[in-house]
């Protein structure tokens, strides 16, 4: 665990949260229809043994961690050398015209909450004013 010694005592005696050790993310899984998604679950893999399992659940926070899951953009929007992708200054829009990029993907100096949700309040109004700009 990488949080700070205050913030692992608040997990470990917090009696809603269970640490699950040795484990690494495998997929969400769900169901999903024209008009929504839902969260069914969420299957690990144990590092050690390579067994999986499945973790019942309603929801998934993904957090980034201190590398930006980025990976699935490679080759199709700038990223720098450090695999953050590239924004325009004081902006959200991409190297691709209509994408927009927000939060720690993006932020490669304060990484937290906070900024993640200003940026996507950026991206939002990028996003709506670049809508605008096509219908007309």
């Amino acid at each position: 665990m990488r949080a700070n010694k205050e913030l692992q005592k608040r997990v470990f005696y917090t009696e809603n949260i269970e640490i699950i050790w040795n484990h690494v993310p495998v997929e969400i899984l769900g169901e999903s229809d024209k008009f929504s998604k839902t969260v069914t679950g969420f299957r690990l893999k144990n590092i050690n043994t390579q067994e999986e399992k499945i973790l019942e659940l309603d929801g998934v926070f993904v957090a980034i961690g201190h590398h930006p899951n980025t990976e699935v953009f490679a080759g199709q929007i700038e990223l720098d050398k450090d695999n953050y992708i590239i924004t325009q200054k004081g902006s959200s829009h991409t190297s691709v015209e209509g994408v927009f990029a927000a939060g720690d993907v993006q932020n490669t100096n304060y990484k937290q909450a906070i900024t993640a949700a200003a940026g996507g309040c950026i991206a939002a109004i990028d996003a709506e004013r670049f809508l605008a700009m096509v219908e007309e």
